[in-house]
């Protein structure tokens, strides 16, 4: 059977078919933000029809989003209550008493999801241990139910104290609900999140209830279209983590979906980068909105299972809403095609991050646009060329860019051409700077990293931001422009699990982790069953959450498998120790060591992708297109650049700086030091060559 991964981002939706025998389609078309839906189906229709899959075959479609990010920054979610242990109403609003920024006494902390007047105090209590102290007051929710249906609520987080560890009085509430409201949606926090931390546990389990419908509602109108344009096969839709799941589950857990698009681009990289030989390098994906980077180790993205969305300040950890799911560790920052260029109060040339989008998108696109974007300042540098944008399907309007970026270089008594160097040269500056701090703050020295750019903008921007940075080489895949979908086509079947049970390793019941253990295992294999695969093809890998006695802060140590036993003490104290000194660059202090959290993530296999990409059926010995100008400051002024066409070049072929490499969904721009060949993948691999 084919497969399609399909990625909705800010600006486009992309597309990549393989069919059975590996033969590959890429598509790109323009975001419907008011209906993204419409994008996929204007997407996916054309091949369905023009005969590239054959009527009525078969298919496997992965999808990528951001609706839920979308959703909790627009605030356009349900309108949501909360039901919380008596007394702790408050503790989502409260959090941690943190200040991301001390000296700032007007400070604008993230406000919940729910209002102080839909936060409610339910008479119940659990202990620590999982004992009841107080029993559930079930005829207070029943009348707290009934009234919050008469009054609209349309979903409700339920989060009471220690419930990770009995989970009974969670679950009477939900058939409560169920029973007063039944079409009340409900997310309890032990099934969303089981794991220790109040703060986080609400506001994890707020979000997911919060966005419930929406994802839902959203998921169904695409398999309504998709049924309707004729796709026969099964849909899932990739999570943060790098896995996927079926329609059902994204439904029932739309939080895990939070970083789905750019989780597939990091996928895609990590792939790319073992074929190529290079199994750690920096993830940067640029596209019409954001721009993320993420580091890869040792063929695997980075992973972590803190997160935090809609930040009052984009770059300030804690002045966002925090989200306990597991997501590839990556950076985002507002810089993209569409982010629009303005001069700001002190005089100065600002980049983003408010963003032109896909609606009216940049001035170029004749779509209605007024202010100047990142995607003009490219255009008029000569990197874009205005007659083969998407290949052709998309005539850019030169003039129209020049004159909005005139409006901003007349405050600055700049010509255009300096504006729209400047706006280039900033945006690569803002990114470098990001990459630094998120390297930075993960030990990783970048001169030892090559960078892979893709999305629509990568190639546009790599090369400048890898020399800002040092890096040795910049990888620029074929099909960069849809580089998000072919992680979309590489991640296997998979959902993670957690459990919160605190105990000192030394004094650790070894019988009931493994019922742990086992409890998260069988759940996994449920999960991955129902979705079509057999237990046979399931793996799992184990870890727990484990500090010094004492410490605030876990770090992952990967278990043995197995049933476990005393004897495993000394191994897992080993492995402990090893990914303590590999974070900290030392080994901890002399002192017990203690298990927080047990994690358990059931995937299936990873599917192969040895793809026939879409080559220039003609051998052609002159692979250049032509030449334009192009501006380059090696030089400090346009220079006649020759244009090389992207599918024409064989593996072997080795061409130098600078220049221009061109394919329909992307553009390479490569600067007077960059030497470059192809390799037998068709990657574009640079290198900086000292200058003379």
């Amino acid at each position: 059977m084919y497969r399609v991964g399909i990625d909705i981002g800010g600006t486009f939706t992309d597309l990549l078919l393989v069919g059975e025998d590996g033969s590959a389609v890429i598509g790109k078309t323009l975001t419907t933000p008011g209906d993204p839906s419409i994008a996929v189906e204007d997407a996916l229709r054309p091949v369905l029809e023009n005969g590239t899959v054959k009527a009525g075959e078969r298919g496997t479609l992965i999808h990528g989003t951001t609706l839920v990010t979308n959703a909790l920054i627009e605030r356009k979610g349900a309108l949501t209550a909360l039901l919380a242990t008596q007394g702790f109403r408050d503790a989502v609003e409260i959090g941690r008493e943190h200040r991301y920024e001390l000296y700032d006494l007007n400070i604008e902390l993230p406000k919940p999801l729910v209002p102080r007047h839909l936060r409610f105090d339910v008479p119940e209590r659990i202990s620590a241990d999982g004992s009841v102290l107080e029993p559930l007051d079930e005829k207070f929710v029943r009348r707290l139910v009934a009234e919050l249906r008469d009054e609209g609520i349309k979903a409700i987080g339920v989060c009471y104290l220690n419930s990770f560890r009995n989970l009974a009085h969670e679950k009477r509430t939900a058939e409560v609900i169920a029973e007063v409201a039944p079409k009340i949606r409900v997310s309890l926090s032990s099934e969303v999140v089981a794991e220790i931390r109040e703060f986080q546990r609400t506001s994890t389990t707020l979000v997911n209830v919060y966005v419930q419908e929406r994802v839902a509602d959203y998921l169904a109108q695409l398999q309504a279209r998709l049924d309707k344009i004729g796709f026969a096969g099964s849909f899932f839709v990739m999570l943060s983590s790098g896995g996927i799941a079926t329609r059902e589950t994204a439904s029932r857990f739309p939080v895990r979906l939070l970083e789905s698009g750019p989780a597939a681009g990091a996928i895609a990289a990590a792939q790319a980068g073992m074929l190529c030989g290079h199994r750690d390098l920096l993830s940067f994906d640029m596209g019409g909105t954001t721009a993320k980077l993420c580091v890869i180790e040792d063929g695997q993205p980075l992973k972590t299972h803190e997160f935090e969305v809609d930040r009052v300040y984009r770059f300030r950890k804690g002045s966002g809403l925090p989200v306990r799911i597991p997501v590839i560790d990556m950076i985002e920052i507002g810089a993209g095609g569409g982010s629009i260029a303005r001069v700001d109060s002190l005089g100065l040339l600002k980049v983003g991050p408010q963003s032109s989008g896909a609606d009216p998108g940049p001035v170029c696109y004749r779509q209605g646009g007024t202010e100047p974007t990142v995607t003009d300042a490219d255009l008029v540098l000569g990197y874009l060329d205005p007659n083969y944008f998407l290949g052709g399907k998309m005539k850019l309007d030169v003039e129209g860019a020049k004159a909005a970026l005139d409006r901003a270089a007349k405050p600055l008594k700049m010509t255009v051409e300096q504006a729209a160097w400047g706006i280039h040269q900033i945006v690569n500056e803002n990114m470098a700077n990001a990459a630094r701090a998120h390297l930075g703050e993960r030990g990783k020295d970048p001169r030892r990293m090559p960078m892979y750019a893709f999305g629509g903008a990568g190639p546009v921007h790599g090369y400048r931001v890898a020399e800002i940075l040092r890096l040795p080489a910049l990888i620029s895949p074929f099909g960069a422009g849809v580089g998000s979908t072919f992680g979309l086509l590489a991640a296997p079947l998979a959902f993670d699990f957690v459990r919160s049970a605190y105990s000192r390793l030394d004094q650790l019941d070894w019988r009931f982790a493994n019922r742990l253990l086992d409890e998260m295992a069988a759940e996994g294999r449920k999960i991955l069953e129902d979705s079509g695969l057999p237990a046979s093809a399931i793996t799992y890998q184990r870890t727990a959450d484990m500090r010094y006695v004492g410490q605030g802060h876990e770090v992952a140590v990967a278990l043995p498998d197995g049933a476990l036993s005393g004897d495993d003490f000394p191994r897992i104290t080993a492995v402990f120790e090893k990914t303590y000194e590999t974070l900290y660059g030392r080994k901890g202090p002399d002192v017990p060591l203690e298990v927080i959290n047990w994690r358990v993530v059931a995937s299936g296999p990873r599917p192969a992708m040895d793809l026939k990409l879409p080559r220039d059926p003609v051998q052609r010995t002159d692979t250049r297109k032509g030449a334009r100008l192009a501006y380059f400051p090696e030089f400090g002024r346009y220079i006649d650049t020759p244009v090389y066409d992207r599918y024409a070049l064989a593996p072997g072929m080795q061409l130098d700086g600078p220049a221009i490499v061109e394919e329909r969904e992307s553009t390479l721009i490569i600067g007077a030091r960059g030497h470059a060949r192809v390799d037998e993948r068709l990657n574009v691999i640079v290198e900086f060559v000292d200058e003379k």
